[in-house]
């Protein structure tokens, strides 16, 4: 059974000490804003599976072996906060995080997540994508993904958790909301 913190300040008081912290979630859901923010206040490198690991140019993917090697390198550091939920390396990223943060933010909060991200991006670069990759408009593939991560994603996340970070504390947030209130909670810690 996964080891999910159920206080909003106990979540915070592991975040406001832990050296190394996951953002997980579905797209849309906030993951990228949450971890820079909590890498900042950490004081600790802030990576992005996206931009440092999945992508190159043109949305073309690394090769999973190249994926695997620059992840290996990431958590092999001291301290980081690394946004991406990509479950296949869970078994790689988890035995090395002190504390998961997954944003489960309703559907259609993260599908208004991605409508705001397209307005303020669509054919530019964001800064949190590899260069060369424009944000795009959503396809239905990426449409479906989101709309039913929770009943096709979720149960896989969990099962990963339990496998390879039974220990490790997760947090689920569960609003933009309760993400303020987290990071506000961070800030004023001792």
């Amino acid at each position: 059974m996964p080891n999910y913190i159920g206080d909003i300040e106990d979540a915070a008081r592991l975040l406001v000490n832990a050296s190394r912290a996951l953002v997980v979630g579905s797209s849309g859901a906030g993951k990228t804003t949450l971890a820079r923010q909590v890498a900042h206040h950490l004081e600790a490198e802030y990576f992005s599976i996206d931009r440092d690991v999945r992508w190159l140019p043109n949305w073309t993917q690394r090769d999973r072996a190249e994926q695997h090697r620059i992840i290996k390198d990431i958590i092999a550091r001291d301290r980081w906060v690394l946004d991406g939920s990509n479950p296949s390396t869970f078994d790689l990223r988890l035995p090395r995080t002190d504390i998961v943060i997954w944003m489960r933010v309703p559907r259609l909060a993260c599908l208004a997540g991605i409508a705001r991200r397209v307005m303020r991006n669509y054919g530019r670069v964001r800064p949190d994508m590899a260069d060369g990759c424009p944000e795009p408009l959503p396809d239905l593939e990426f449409l479906t993904y989101v709309w039913t991560f929770e009943k096709r994603h979720a149960p896989l996340f969990e099962r990963n958790f339990h496998l390879y970070g039974p220990e490790v504390p997760i947090f689920q947030v569960k609003s933009r909301h309760e993400a303020d209130r987290l990071l506000d909670l961070m800030r004023s810690a001792p």
